[in-house]
C-alpha cells in the first residue's frame, strides 16, 4: 500500500477575496469552490490549494476542525523551461523575490510570499529526484 501524492494542502488566510486575486488572478490557478466567510479552494495541477479563514473553521463540528497560526511554506512544481517565465511574471507583478537559491544538478527556485505572509517557492521538476 503506497500514498500516491498529498492530494490537499491548506493555508489559513484573513481575506478571501485578497486571496482570491493573488492567487487565481495573479498567479492563474483555477478557483473550484468557494463558501463566503469560510473557505476558497484552488486546482493546483493535480492537486488542490485549500485556503480557510482560521476563525471559522476552528469550531467545525461536521469535520474535524481546521485550524492552524502562523506562516507556511509551499513550493510549487513547474515545468524546467518555464521556471524563467515563471520567475519573470512574479517580477511583472510587482511581487518581490525574496531569494533565488542554487540546489544540486543546477537547479535553482525562488521564493517570494503570499498576502498573509506564507512563504511560497517555485521550483522546477526533478529538484528532488
Amino acid at each position: 500500500m503506497n500514498i500516491l501524492q498529498i492530494k490537499e494542502t491548506c493555508l489559513y488566510i484573513k481575506d478571501l477575496e485578497i486571496s482570491r486575486q493573488f492567487y487565481q488572478e495573479k498567479l492563474g490557478f483555477e478557483m473550484i469552490g468557494r463558501l463566503e466567510n469560510r473557505h476558497i479552494f484552488f486546482r493546483v495541477g493535480s492537486s488542490v490549494l485549500l485556503c480557510f479563514i482560521a476563525q471559522a473553521t476552528k469550531s467545525e463540528t461536521s469535520l474535524p476542525s481546521h485550524f492552524a497560526s502562523g506562516n507556511i511554506h509551499l513550493a510549487f512544481e513547474v515545468n524546467t523551461k518555464d521556471y524563467d517565465l515563471w520567475k519573470e511574471k512574479i517580477k511583472r507583478l510587482d511581487i518581490e523575490i525574496i531569494q533565488e537559491q542554487g540546489w544540486k544538478k543546477g537547479l535553482k527556485s525562488f521564493y517570494f510570499r503570499d498576502p498573509d505572509g506564507h512563504l511560497l517557492e517555485i521550483v522546477p521538476e526533478g529538484i528532488w529526484d
